[in-house]
């Protein structure tokens, strides 16, 4: 069989499409400008775009708005074919559906095909993931006017509403939260901080301790710190921690359950509820996306059953 010659090189996978290309580099440097993503994440956008054009490039999907929600099925099939790892397979999603929400708001295609594609169902084999019902018991378990039953709902409330460490939780002062109690003021690792938005019942239990049970444990001096022990010092970590655990038993949660499983149930939930990656980020105070991406894993035997319901040669 004769060689290649200069003029017919071997081309390992297909050219980019010049349409899809461009506007590859428009979102890029959208995310680069307004929303100022670090150099890995743009990459990684980067790679998961240009990948998914190249599959494209011969199935008549050049054109930056041509595919449909059964094309993209038909890659995450073709991806978990391939044997992409999970996380791949979930991030994949999420950089087509950044892609997608863009091109709708720059008036370049009229419908986001990926808004149809449900979330990815995530596996619970991560280590302290509690189930939403799971949740409402243990926040439930703290119920009464005892002071330390308000601290601990409100403390429990806040470490579910926010993905706080337990660490930033029992730092927290008077004057990290927002007067009106909707955002709060995490101070995170390496002295960073960030404010993470309160949901209506963390609002609640925050502002009835704050009312009723935090005054009944204060004493003469002053301490800053929002929880306190019962001899009104600040609440230690190791006291959390029992104090989550107290409260599992009481909701009659057998496995064991920690400040930090709230966190990781904060994160899990968020993004099976769809919530993009680079939210949760933020939220969690990562500073790099991949140590978020733990979080985000995609149901093989759903991505299976949407191939088989939606691609028309399954």
């Amino acid at each position: 069989m004769p060689t290649p010659s200069a003029a017919q090189p071997i081309r390992d996978k297909p050219t980019l499409p010049p349409l899809q290309k461009a506007a590859i580099e428009d979102l890029l440097d959208s995310l680069r400008v307004e929303a100022g993503l670090a150099r890995n994440t743009l990459s990684a956008y980067r790679r998961d775009l240009e990948a998914f054009a190249r599959w494209g490039a011969d199935r008549d999907l050049a054109q930056p708005g041509a595919a449909n929600p059964e094309d993209l099925i038909d890659y995450l099939g073709h991806l978990r074919a391939l044997g992409a790892a999970p996380a791949t397979i979930a991030r994949a999603l999420v950089s087509l559906r950044l892609f997608y929400r863009f091109l709708v708001a720059e008036g370049e295609i009229k419908s986001d095909p990926s808004a149809r594609i449900p979330s990815p169902t995530l596996r619970r084999h991560l280590p302290g993931v509690l189930d939403p019902d799971e949740v409402d018991a243990l926040l439930a378990s703290c119920q009464g006017e005892d002071p330390l039953l308000q601290r601990d709902r409100a403390l429990l409330e806040l470490l579910y509403a926010t993905g706080a460490r337990i660490s930033e939780a029992v730092g927290l002062s008077s004057e990290g939260i927002e007067r009106e109690y909707q955002v709060v003021r995490l101070l995170g690792k390496g002295g960073k901080t960030r404010l993470v938005p309160l949901g209506g019942r963390a609002q609640q239990a925050l502002r009835t301790y704050l009312s009723q049970g935090r005054p009944r444990l204060a004493r003469a001096d002053r301490v800053p710190e929002v929880f306190l022990s019962r001899t009104g010092r600040p609440l230690t970590r190791a006291a959390a921690w029992r104090r989550v655990r107290q409260a599992a038993l009481r909701a009659g949660i057998s496995a064991s359950v920690y400040p930090h499983a709230l966190r990781h149930s904060f994160a899990t939930h968020m993004l099976a509820g769809g919530a993009d990656l680079r939210a949760v980020q933020e939220l969690l105070g990562h500073a790099s996306i991949r140590t978020t991406e733990v979080y985000t894993h995609v149901d093989a035997d759903g991505v299976r059953a949407l191939h088989r319901l939606y691609h028309p040669r399954a």
